[in-house]
């Protein structure tokens, strides 16, 4: 396949990657939307519900920019980034669960799995896009 004299094998495996980094993009953006949807209905108070509903994404953030980010404050192995995006990506879809939206939250964590699993596919991949 890499030896097509047309290279559409090539590029065909450069449009997979860039699909799936944007999905990556979008699940990351919808993990930090879910947690402060949950951490709004936390709680019996506004002032509970109003810092819950930030606190919960900006330390998610947080967390992702020092250990998960390609240009992350710390640059540790790949087993502690996939435990941060775990923690992050999977909290996401708890959160959807916390919220009333179980099947929703088992979708979200299915995508995030089998997109975390390409990703790390195309981190191993002998010829990467």
């Amino acid at each position: 396949m890499a030896g097509d004299a047309d290279g559409t094998a090539v590029h065909g495996d450069r449009l997979w990657y860039a699909a799936n980094e944007i999905l990556a993009f979008l699940l990351e953006l919808a993990a930090l939307v879910c947690l402060g949807w949950w951490g709004s209905a936390v709680g019996h108070n506004v002032v509970v519900h109003v810092v819950s509903a930030v606190g919960t994404p900006l330390l998610a953030i947080v967390l992702w920019a020092l250990l998960a980010a390609p240009k992350a404050k710390f640059r540790p192995g790949p087993p502690v980034v996939l435990f941060v995006k775990a923690i992050v990506l999977g909290g996401g879809a708890a959160a959807l669960y916390g919220v009333g939206h179980p099947i929703a939250g088992l979708v979200m964590a299915v995508v995030v799995v089998a997109n975390t699993a390409v990703a790390e596919a195309f981190r191993h991949s002998p010829r990467r896009p």
